[in-house]
């Protein structure tokens, strides 16, 4: 079994310009989302979603110099949230349009989720693709998404994410 590698924690060393926020707004919605981290040194990725103008979606996404994961099967991410449901994606290639998504239901205790690589579906725009699941082979990119089909304000703390 392979080690925790750290992907990213969030602590009193988080730079803003680590992550990207990506909002409906690309597509004319009104939606929008921040990341910021609170006092206890935990990012902070919250907002409200908007179904106007065809909007729907917040994401919270940071690209990462390509890395071979080949050796690991999940990724472990520890958040604390509002009971919502979101979903992590990740990319296998700078220049790969598509995604590929885990959607998950936070609780408002601290929890690891463990996404394992093979449960992770090839998505783009939201539609599901007919393609192979995450196959683990290179890593490029991670994101997390609320995108509910309703309005709703929402908060999700995140403490780390890794793969193992």
């Amino acid at each position: 079994m392979s080690e925790i590698k750290t992907l990213y924690k969030f602590d009193e060393n988080f730079h803003l310009k680590d992550w990207q926020i990506v909002n409906d707004d690309v597509m004319g919605g009104l939606s929008m989302g921040l990341i910021q981290v609170n006092k206890e040194g935990f990012g902070v990725f919250s907002g409200h979603v908007s179904l106007e103008n065809n909007g729907g979606f917040c994401m919270l996404r940071r690209n990462v110099e390509r890395m071979p994961v080949n050796v690991y099967i999940k990724f472990l991410l520890s958040v604390k949230g509002d009971g919502k449901r979101y979903a992590f994606r990740c990319k296998s290639g700078e220049h790969q349009r598509h995604t590929y998504s885990y959607e998950f239901t936070s609780t408002k205790e601290w929890t690891t989720i463990e996404i394992p690589f093979k449960d992770m579906q090839a998505v783009f725009r939201g539609e599901e693709l007919n393609l192979p699941n995450y196959h683990g082979d290179y890593l490029t990119q991670i994101a997390i998404i609320i995108k509910n089909g309703i309005e709703e304000d929402f908060a999700l703390e995140i403490d780390k994410i890794e793969i193992k």
